[in-house]
């Protein structure tokens, strides 16, 4: 475990082609956001230059551009640390992620065809898999894939950049319930399927309203009992 408690092996190879300093950040965004770099953790240039292979110019750009985009906290004299969101900044997200997703299952059940019907159960099928193996990271990576998917068969390419713009700080907060939703997260996920592929506009637009409010109510709930141990410990 380095000391920006990062684990060995857990550094992704750099994509190429694209300028060094982007496939740094997006390397950096994608430790952050699954968790693999955990919030307050001590992020030091020559390590994680090092376990990229890279020098520390597009590492230390990185880092400034990710304070830039509020990943990151640049200390005076201390260096850079991970975020530590506060739970007003996670109930702000969650909050818009629910607006914009139920109206996303709502255009998602006038449009969607069997074809999409089809590819939503198969994520389905991968989530429910992962969390039978308790793999939460599959399990993220899978709930992420099939909120994505409602994103794109509800057609709005407004409402998906929008989504594009939270989907990843909302990966961010989910993964730390992932294991706590568990199997009822993909039941919900059913019930959703289940409206979208009857017509049912109102219905899909509940469902989806409700599961997101279950996440975000468990996010908080998380985050409170958090604060709870570390008083009392």
């Amino acid at each position: 475990m380095l000391s920006s408690g990062l684990p060995y092996g857990a550094v992704p190879k750099l994509e190429r082609p694209g300028p060094l300093r982007e496939r740094v950040y997006e390397a950096l965004l994608e430790l952050i956001t699954t968790r693999a770099l955990r919030p307050g953790a001590h992020l030091v240039e020559s390590e994680l230059a090092g376990h990229l292979g890279v020098s520390r110019q597009p590492v230390r750009e990185a880092l400034q551009r990710l304070n830039t985009d509020g990943w990151v906290d640049l200390r005076p004299a201390q260096g850079a640390f991970v975020h530590e969101p506060t739970e007003e900044e996670a109930d702000q997200l969650l909050t818009v992620r629910t607006l914009l997703e139920a109206e996303a299952a709502r255009l998602a059940a006038a449009h969607t065809g069997s074809p999409g019907i089809i590819a939503l159960e198969e994520l389905c099928v991968t989530g429910e898999r992962a969390v039978r193996d308790d793999d939460v990271d599959g399990a993220v990576a899978a709930n992420a894939a099939f909120h994505a998917k409602v994103m794109e068969l509800a057609g709005n390419a407004v409402l998906a950049e929008l989504a594009e713009q939270v989907g990843r700080r909302v990966r961010w907060y989910y993964t730390p319930v992932a294991r706590q939703r568990g199997a009822q997260s993909w039941i919900e996920h059913r019930e959703l399927i289940a409206a979208i592929a009857d017509r049912d506009e109102a219905r899909a637009t509940a469902v989806m309203r409700a599961h997101t409010e279950h996440t975000r109510r468990t996010y908080h709930e998380r985050a409170r009992e958090n604060g709870h141990d570390q008083r009392h410990g």
